[in-house]
């Protein structure tokens, strides 16, 4: 099992204390400070303000917002929107998923990217979309769209060395 460092969660909790109604704003923080709502959190969580597990787990799968997964640095949405299908969109998410080794709405083992597929993003004049983080990157070859990726993998290598 992997470390869970708690302080940040103990300042989360000490916030909300005595607080109703407070378990989404709880959730989100504690995303917020781990990047997804760890097991161990959402147990914490639990004792604390003294709702079932099972509640908040249910709260939880509600939300599209939250991850119970860890998600990457950087998220990448591929539009499945009907321009973008039309134009040639899954071929271009099922290149980034093989280049990138991870399948749609999961992350890669390094913790660089995550792949999502999405209705639209709104940009149809521009299709096929993928969005990495807030950037919007159009007009896309299923090799347009790896290069785009790799930008993020040259930027994180400038960012270490």
């Amino acid at each position: 099992m992997e470390f869970f460092d708690s302080a940040k969660l103990e300042k989360i909790l000490e916030m909300h204390s005595g607080q109703k109604g407070s378990l989404i704003p709880i959730l989100q923080e504690i995303q917020a400070a781990y990047g997804y709502l760890p097991e161990e959190a959402l147990k914490m969580v639990s004792r604390e303000i003294k709702i079932p597990l099972s509640r908040i787990y249910g709260v939880i799968t509600f939300y599209a917002q939250f991850y119970l997964t860890p998600r990457g640095k950087h998220l990448i949405k591929v539009c499945q929107g009907t321009a973008c299908h039309v134009k040639g969109a899954s071929q271009v998410l099922d290149n980034l998923s093989r280049e990138l080794k991870v399948n749609p709405g999961g992350t890669t083992e390094d913790l660089k990217f995550s792949l999502e597929t999405v209705a639209c993003v709104g940009t149809c004049f521009l299709a096929p979309v993928i969005m990495i983080n807030k950037d919007y990157y159009g007009k896309l070859t299923p090799k347009k769209a790896m290069d785009a990726v790799k930008k993020y993998f040259e930027k994180a290598a400038k960012e270490e060395g």
